[in-house]
């Protein structure tokens, strides 16, 4: 439990967002070489051509195929990025953005999960980084945003297998090797929390696994176990790859990597010391799942103590490894829970991940997510301190943040500009006060795929006209605030954006201890 420091802190915090000036420009955060503003894409959503030149179906195509989502909607064309990305590039430049995070299709790159690399799936990622080298955009490169290769899903079940660790990081080594001259910001993994819940939990995602009485009628999967040991292996395999970075080829690439979680902020839903308590512990299973590992070497003990048996437990060697295994942490916000004490969970025979945590999750006082996500930028506030208090202040890349719309909303959504705009404010406030933030990135910047919705909701600075066979985007009137928002700045006369060559004593330490 955090002591009153923290919430002192907290209460401070607040107050200063309450009180900051609504009318803030790109000047007031540091410069691009210390802070970077950009949108997102992934692989699976953007780039279509799904069975083009040798790519081979991740276990996304499987989930979708051949019917697709509740819609009638898969992966196969989305925004067809694979053949736009020219005109893409040139619109984010035209935005002003200095940063693009994007991810790599392992199944593009690697059809077979393992073995010889596809000659234009290396052709196409080289020719996609080149072009946005040339723009002056730095690369934020995820090599896994949820699309395993489905051959070593069947071959062997994918994240519930230590095999996926040595697979892993022989495909994180050829990234490394053919791209880490121009990339130098990679995540290993997107929101491994949310990955494991939504697939092994609920089997509301690929790989579509759960047991009664959780989840959705799954044909397969254990809800009460598969969640952890697939969150273990992926622990693995990403301080695995982030070793071999560091042995291999940081020296001479100057680059950086981590690994990208999803985070609410928390809230007690009432002053009661139980729900207060909760809070702590809905932190420790969303976020110190993961994090703790990561800088201190082990489960938070209130995981341990509710999951037991049913937990991996980490060796020695595995701790050593996993221990300090980043330079930075991404982070994915969109909204804030309020925590409500739910010690009766606990009583129950068969226990999955919710139960397990002994808290209901209310989301403006109501357990369902709202159509539009609510501007709530003090639940940043609120993570972004914490993560300074509890976890040594670490730099932070805040990877995704953005609002859900209809995208019959089309180009007209001043709602996402008050999102947006609220939540840089807010970041803003946590800079000053500390934080060592270090980039914002909008999701998204086109119409997408989305992976809970399809294409009936949008998140993109771009829309895309889904009914038009060239797919024409056109900006909305979030692209033209936030480009308005980014130009008012003095550039270098040949736009070129330097890459932070000088992270912090404490991100620079992290492998050395």
């Amino acid at each position: 439990m955090l002591g009153l420091s923290f919430w002192l802190c907290l209460l401070l915090n607040l107050v200063v967002l309450v009180f900051s000036a609504e009318n803030f420009t790109r000047d007031d955060f540091p410069p691009p070489s210390l802070f970077v503003f950009g949108a997102g894409t992934s692989a699976f959503q953007y780039e279509g051509a799904e069975s083009e030149d040798g790519r081979t179906p991740s276990i996304w195509d499987n989930y979708t195929d051949p019917v697709g989502n509740k819609q009638g909607e898969n992966g196969k064309k989305t925004c067809n990025g694979y053949h736009k990305y020219k005109e893409d590039v040139q619109l984010m430049a035209d935005t002003g953005l200095e940063a693009y995070r994007f991810s790599i299709s392992w199944s593009r790159l690697i059809p077979n999960g393992r073995g010889p690399v596809n000659p234009k799936g290396l052709v196409y990622y080289n020719n996609l980084i080149n072009e946005l080298t040339s723009h002056g955009i730095q690369l934020h490169v995820t090599l896994s945003h949820s699309d395993l290769p489905q051959v070593l899903e069947d071959e062997y079940g994918g994240y519930l297998s230590r095999k996926i660790v040595k697979d892993f990081t022989k495909y994180a080594d050829v990234c490394f090797r053919e791209f880490g001259d121009r990339v130098l910001h990679w995540t290993t993994f997107n929101e491994a929390n949310i990955f494991v819940i939504a697939g092994y939990d609920l089997g509301m995602t690929p790989p579509s696994h759960c047991s009664p009485p959780f989840g959705f009628n799954c044909a397969t999967g254990n809800s009460s176990t598969e969640p952890y040991v697939a969150a273990h292996n992926i622990m693995l395999a990403h301080a695995s790859a982030a070793r071999l970075y560091k042995k291999k080829y940081q020296d001479r690439q100057h680059g950086f990597i981590g690994i990208t979680i999803f985070t609410f902020g928390f809230f007690p839903y009432t002053n009661a010391t139980e729900d207060v308590i909760a809070t702590q512990r809905a932190k420790d299973f969303f976020i110190g799942w993961f994090l703790d590992p990561l800088v201190f070497g082990d489960y938070p003990d209130i995981v341990k103590k509710n999951v037991g048996k049913r937990l991996p437990a980490f060796t020695k060697f595995e701790s050593e490894q996993v221990k300090n295994s980043f330079d930075f942490i991404g982070l994915n916000h969109y909204t804030t829970v309020y925590i409500k004490d739910n010690p009766s969970s606990l009583k129950r025979d068969i226990r999955d991940f919710n139960a397990d945590i002994a808290a209901e999750l209310m989301i403006n006082g109501d357990a369902t997510m709202p159509d539009e996500y609510s501007v709530l930028p003090y639940g940043l506030v609120e993570i972004l301190e914490y993560f300074k208090q509890y976890y040594g202040n670490p730099p932070i890349y805040i990877h995704e943040n953005g609002q859900q719309t209809l995208h019959s909303v089309a180009l007209n959504d001043t709602s996402r500009i008050n999102f947006i705009q609220g939540f840089i404010g807010g970041l803003l406030d946590a800079v000053r006060n500390g934080c060592n933030a270090r980039g914002y990135f909008v999701w998204s910047f086109l119409d997408l795929y989305e992976l809970f919705g399809g294409f009936e909701f949008s998140f993109g600075l771009y829309y895309v006209d889904l009914d038009d066979k060239d797919l024409k985007r056109f900006p909305k009137l979030s692209a033209k605030w936030y480009s308005s928002f980014l130009k008012e700045r003095s550039m270098k006369s040949d736009g070129a954006i330097e890459v932070e060559k000088n992270m912090s004593a404490l991100s620079q330490s992290h492998f050395s201890q």
